[in-house]
Parts: C-alpha cells; structure tokens; sequence
C-alpha cells in the first residue's frame, strides 16, 4: 500500500501537506528521521501514516496527556486501535493494557517518558514488536528547549531495548541549536532532518498598544467576525472577559482547567460547533485541536515566550484563509510578565525548603516515601507554613518536571466505589433503605464492573442521573460505606501527589540544581525575547519570529502591524491623513476618542499623536463631557 492510499483511506485527504511525504518515506526508509513542522502542519500524521503500513506497534512518546488522549480518540474515530498509559493507571490496568498492546493487534501505544522508568513497562515493552518510535514534543529533550523534561533522557531506554527499531523526532518550534541537541541525545544514526518554513504568509501579526484592551479585543473581533480564541492569563479572567463579550452581543464561552471534563467537552462542541464563536481560555487550550478555520487569536496578555506565542497564534488560520494574531499591549504589561514568570521562579534554597516541608507535611520519614500517593490540598499546605502560593506553585511544577514528585490536579471529587455483597443481599438491603434505591440503581446501571473490581465513578453525572443534590448523594454514599455494602475513596481535593524518590532532602534535590539554574537562564531569556518583539516597530513581526527561530528572509509580510504602518505612508502624511479624517468625523458631531478611532480606523497611538497635535494647535478641544469638538 502506498502512503497517499493510507491517507485516503483514513483520513480522506487526497494529499499531503509539505514535507509530509517526504518525511514519511524517510521513516518507512527505516531512517532515524527529525521533523520541525510549524503548528497546523499536520506532524501526527508523518509518523501514524508509516506506522500503519507496518507491522506491529508505533510506541509514541509525549509529555501531553491531554493531547495524548485526544491523539487517541481521533485514532479511535477512525477504527484504529490505540492506547495510552496515563497517570493515576492502577497496577491492575496498567498490567492488562500492556498485555492489550503484546497480544491485541493494537497500532499504536502512548506513553509519558515518566512511563518508561518503570520495570514492569520497561519488561512489556521488550515483549512487543515495535515498528517505529515516536517523540512527539521532541524539544523537551534538550536543557534549552521550551518545557525541558529530564525524564525525556529515559527515551534512550527505548532504543536500547529495540536497537533495530529506527525513530522519528518531532516538534512545532525549536531553534537549530536545540535541533542538534535533540538528535544527538536521542542517539540518531545518518539522520535525516526535514524543516519546513516558520513562515505562516496568511497569518497578520499585529501587536496593538492600548490602554483599554476591552475596547481594542471589541474593536477587533466586531471588523473580523468569526471563529476566534481569546487568550488570558488566570482562570478568572476567562468567565470575566467572555461575559464581557457576551455583554456587547457577541457568542462566547469559557475555557480552562479547573472545570470538570463535562464542561470542557461540551464548551469544545459548542465552538467547534460554532454555536460559540468566541472562545475565552488559558493557554492549555488549543493543543491538538484542528479547527481549520479560526479567523482571529488574540493574546490579552503578554504570552511567556515566542516559542509559546508562535503555537498558539498559528491555531488561526489553518485553511490558508486571512486570518489574525494580535498581542494587546498596555504599558504595565511588560512589568506583569517580569512578576509573573521570574520574580516568582524558586531558588535552589527555596526548593529543597519546600521538599522537606512536602515531606514533613505528610510525615515521610528519611528513606522512606518513594511511589507513596498522597491527596494534596494546595491551599491548606500553603497556609499550614505560610507560603507564597505563585512561588511555591511553582517550585511543585519544577518537582513534577523533574521526576522528584509527580502533581496531578483534579479540581473536583475523585471517587472509587465497589460493591461489597452480591446481588441478593443488596436487594434486601434496599427493601429495608428505600431512599437509597435511586443512587444504587444509577451505579449499577452505569458502571457494569463495580461488583468485581474498584471503580472509578464521575461523581458529577451520578448526580446528574439521579437529579439528587450533591451533598445528598456523598450523604448517602457514605451511608452505604458505613453499612459496609461498598469501599468508598472519595478525595474531596485539588490536586494529588506521588513522591517518585525516597526522601533524602538535599540528597534528592542536589542533582537537579543545574537544571533549575539553567531552566532560570532560559526564562529570563525568553521574557527578554516577548519584549523585544513587542516593542520593535521597525522590522517585519512575521520576520522577527523568523529571525528568533534562526530562518533569515529580507522579505517583509506586507500585512503586521510593522509593515501596515509603513505602507500607509512615512509619518507626516499619515499624521495629516489622521488628521483630517479626525475634523472631518468632527464636523458632524463631537466624538470621544473611542468613537473616532473606530471610524478612523488607525493605530491607537497615531490617533492620540495626531489629537494631541490638533489640539496644539488650537484646531479642536476636549469638552467637559471628554469629547473632541472643532474650534
């Protein structure tokens, strides 16, 4: 079968985008073969097409688990058997679906690099006739890349344990030093190495100085209505601002990850849907998301780093359609990144204090603790020894990043529930506790294996089936706990932690001091890069992403920010043509500078530059009502 017959028969495209063939014949080659493909330019594809039209298992690694189980479902869709190995998988599971992948002609297997520490994975994996290796995120194998992972480095055990199996490595966004990086940690072989261009020629960047960034995101999603995505910083600022433009008549949701699966499905589908058009959300939202046709996305704030900036912005725009990516910019801003993403990075100090303080909070003892889960109330630990939450949220992420701890966040009930007496006894027991009949008959209704083996159950739709308020359904679910007619674990947490190592305090923490102090360098670096490129209004933005990921061109983009003023005229012409537009607009009736700048249809600061400017030379005035009117 050929690579294009495969494409057609399960993605039912007629071709390939560039550099896709020429990737997947690399990999068929049996090549050890390196693709950097910009967001939107189809990666996935490059190492499930070969791996279908060999024999046996693809092992994909990604540090994603959201993008690893939406890689899944859209596998599944398909009719093509894949797995994944993700966190909080009991031993039990673990053990069936590695067997699933030996014996189930299963294609593909997804895995943490955290995974492959493990013996029992590390035994199976021997067993299964692996035909290709994946990396995706490749760049989380190099200290300078976005997102270094140290477990990353566990990826060699792969090919030690299948040295005859060749490997394909792949990222969206990586400068050609961490290219270099990549290949020689990953033990590449006469490597094959595919770039495509960072350029995105239907894609205008815009970086638009404001200081109300609620006027210019109206402004801009009213002349460039479609399907867009609003990025903000905090979870709040998602309800806030997509009830903002709800208010001003447009459709919009809310996205982030402290709602519960429910509701992040069903606000996917309603703006995939384009029932919402607008969707409000934190950066985890997007990844592995194909919605060709997003006209706009819009940063509300400074993103974290071009690396991050240029992913997110390339959601828009993937039917080669004109589309937009603006960053809102206010003056403050540029202090805002610096508090948020380096005065809050941990010392070294500060991260063997708050190990030791983890460690004591849940009373492990020296040596001891290693594969230990513990329920973790982030709040109450930070106040139990009065902590700064953003520095200590942080030191627990750079925990998790480097296998000391591994931090699973819930944000709601997690519950496990199995049945301790057979069917007869439980009847009777129901003829004596009419009450609780509902909440049994929806259990087992719902959860077919709950007499056999521990269960977990999604807490929010047994309420929902029952139509019983929650506090009465913990109330008699503890009920039946009590009785002893089921196990209940039910975590009423945020969040739930596994120490990966015995405690040694600085033991523990001393080798990863290195790699805190150069991941320190790299973020200074990066929010250093986020302000040059907002503040440069001389050369091409489209250029300046180029230049950042080492492609040169002297050819500008014609439709950012930069090159738009430029083509409007040099600066005393468009000054005058503002200007006149202004005391035209103004011959009709007083205007506020809001009003005019959207008829207008300047730049912001050549608005204010040019009524500043009339007003100096006694042409207009402000009104006690803070319009402009003609003199």
């Amino acid at each position: 079968m050929h690579p294009i017959e495969v494409l057609e028969r399960y993605w039912s495209y007629m071709s390939f985008r560039p550099l896709q063939e020429d990737i997947i014949n690399s990999v068929l080659a049996n090549e050890d073969t390196f693709a950097l493909l910009p967001t939107g330019g189809g990666k996935s594809i490059c190492f499930q097409v070969p791996a279908l039209m060999k024999e046996g298992i693809c092992v994909v690694v990604s540090p994603l688990i959201a993008l690893m189980k939406d890689q899944i479902n859209t596998l599944k869709q398909r009719g093509i058997k894949a797995i994944a190995l993700t966190s909080g998988m009991s031993y039990k599971d673990l053990d069936i679906q590695l067997d699933n992948c030996i014996y189930g002609n299963y294609k593909f297997l997804y895995l943490s690099p955290e995974r492959l520490q493990q013996p029992l994975v590390q035994e199976r994996l021997q067993l299964m006739q692996v035909n290709l290796i994946a990396v995706d995120e490749a760049h989380c194998i190099s200290q300078w890349g976005n997102d270094f992972r140290p477990a990353y480095k566990n990826i060699s055990i792969l090919r030690q344990l299948h040295p005859q199996v060749n490997c394909i490595a792949l990222t969206a966004s990586a400068k050609y030093t961490i290219i270099d990086d990549i290949i020689e940690n990953l033990d590449f072989v006469a490597s094959k190495v595919y770039k495509a261009s960072f350029t995105r020629k239907n894609i205008a960047y815009q970086v638009v100085q404001t200081e109300d960034k609620l006027f210019q995101l109206k402004h801009i999603i009213s002349k460039n209505q479609g399907s867009s995505i609003v990025y903000v910083r905090n979870r709040r600022a998602t309800k806030d601002i997509s009830n903002y433009i709800e208010a001003q008549g447009f459709s919009s949701t809310f996205y982030h990850g402290g709602i519960t699966n429910k509701e992040k499905n069903e606000r996917l589908q309603q703006w995939l849907s384009e029932q919402k058009l607008i969707m409000v959300a934190t950066t985890a939202f997007g990844m592995g998301i194909d919605k060709s046709n997003v006209k706009n996305v819009i940063h509300f704030n400074l993103p974290e780093s071009i690396e991050s900036y240029y992913q997110e912005a390339g959601r828009a725009g993937r039917d080669g359609k004109l589309a937009n990516a603006v960053i809102l910019k206010q003056n403050i801003d540029e202090d805002h990144l610096k508090s948020q993403f380096l005065s809050t990075l941990p010392s070294s100090d500060y991260v063997k204090t708050i190990y030791k303080k983890l460690c004591s909070y849940f009373q492990i003892a020296y040596g001891e603790g290693e594969n230990s889960t513990f329920q973790f109330d982030f709040k109450t630990f930070c106040a139990t020894y009065k902590l700064n939450p953003s520095i200590t949220y942080n030191t627990l992420t750079l925990l998790d990043r480097n296998s000391i701890i591994a931090l699973t966040q819930h944000f709601n009930f997690r519950t496990k529930i199995q049945f301790l007496i057979p069917n007869n006894p439980l009847f009777q027991y129901l003829e004596r506790h009419l009450e609780l009949n509902t909440l049994v008959k929806v259990l087992l209704r719902t959860y077919g294996g709950i007499f056999d083996y521990e269960t977990k159950v999604n807490l929010n739709l047994v309420i929902e089936k029952t139509s019983m308020p929650e506090k009465k359904v913990i109330e008699q679910l503890k009920q039946l706990e009590k009785d002893e007619v089921i196990s209940l674990e039910m975590a009423n947490t945020d969040s739930e932690i596994t120490f990966l190592k015995p405690r040694e305090d600085s033991i523990t923490i001393n080798p990863i001091i290195k790699t805190i102090e150069q991941q320190h360098q790299l973020k200074h670096q990066q929010v250093e890069a986020v302000i040059n490129y907002v503040n440069n209004d001389t050369i091409c933005k489209n250029r300046q992403l180029l230049a950042y990921f080492g492609e040169k061109t002297k050819e500008d983009c014609g439709l950012c920010s930069v090159c738009l003023q430029k083509t409007t005229n040099p600066q005393t012409k468009t000054n005058d043509n503002v200007a006149d537009k202004i005391l035209k607009a103004l011959e009709q009736e007083n205007l506020s500078s809001r009003q005019l700048l959207l008829i207008v249809s300047c730049a912001e600061s050549e608005l204010i530059a040019s009524l500043k400017a009339l007003i100096e030379t006694r042409k207009i005035k402000i009104t006690d009502a803070n319009t402009y009117k003609i003199l």
